[in-house]
């Protein structure tokens, strides 16, 4: 279906995992701006959420809020709970954690924190979304990181579980088509890191020498929300061309 220009999303409901700050923020606010009404989730960032979702409803939208630890508690209820409230059409895996521990420093528990979070939460949302949908028509877009496809030592925990969850993004795209399409979105130098990276360092590793707007970022996510559903099992690097060196 055409739909005017700005207001690609328009009479969808999208639910984004992690939404309530940094880029899953920026998700939730640039589909908002297209149209979509939002199923917020998020953790423990109750402020955050909260802030959010006030300016959801400013544009005009309608947002829900729902919290719950993907690391800890059933998965698949958080998609029972957000599909009482309103059937939606499309589901962003945005939630994850970010450790810091190299190989050397990767203990069990983080190990399996990462997993849970960064990898089984997104497949069983997906199965779980996927069979609520039926044969109805869906989206699901799993937010990964250049290091996916290029892994190092650093950050050793969450950059395998962001590779190993580039594998079912793509084996859930023959699985689930033609009706649901899935797609990655690997991310780059997008936001200034929270803990104190030296910036200077990241850039000049990235060819586009700067950060990404969060503009960009949220045009990438419309994109794959709203293109005719022709594109399924890629993985589009908005990385400023990082994984390539």
């Amino acid at each position: 279906m055409n739909r005017m220009i700005g207001m690609q999303l328009e009479g969808q409901t999208i639910l984004i995992t992690g939404a309530a700050r940094r880029v899953g923020r920026a998700f939730a606010l640039s589909a908002a701006r297209e149209g979509a009404d939002i199923l917020l989730h998020h953790n423990h960032s109750t402020d955050d959420a909260d802030q959010t979702a006030g300016e959801i409803r400013a544009i005009g939208r309608k947002v829900w809020v729902l919290r719950q630890d993907l690391g800890r508690n059933d998965p698949e209820s958080l998609i029972e709970n957000a599909w009482k409230i309103r059937p939606f059409d499309a589901l962003v895996n945005s939630a994850a954690i970010f450790g810091s521990e190299t190989w050397e420093t990767t203990s069990r528990e983080a190990w399996q924190q990462h997993l849970a979070v960064n990898l089984t939460a997104p497949f069983f949302l997906s199965q779980a979304f996927a069979r609520h949908l039926g044969a109805s028509p869906g989206r699901i877009i799993n937010i990964l990181d250049w290091r996916a496809l290029r892994p190092g030592s650093d950050h050793f925990a969450y950059t395998i579980s962001k590779a190993a969850l580039a594998s079912p993004t793509q084996a859930m795209a023959v699985a689930l088509a033609p009706k649901i399409t899935v797609n990655g979105l690997a991310l780059g130098a997008i936001l200034p890191p929270g803990d104190s990276s030296d910036e200077v360092g990241i850039l000049s590793k990235v060819p586009a020498g700067r950060w990404a707007t969060l503009e960009e970022v949220g045009s990438a996510l419309i994109y794959l929300l709203s293109e005719t559903g022709y594109t399924t099992g890629a993985i589009i690097h908005l990385d400023g061309g990082r994984h390539l060196v």
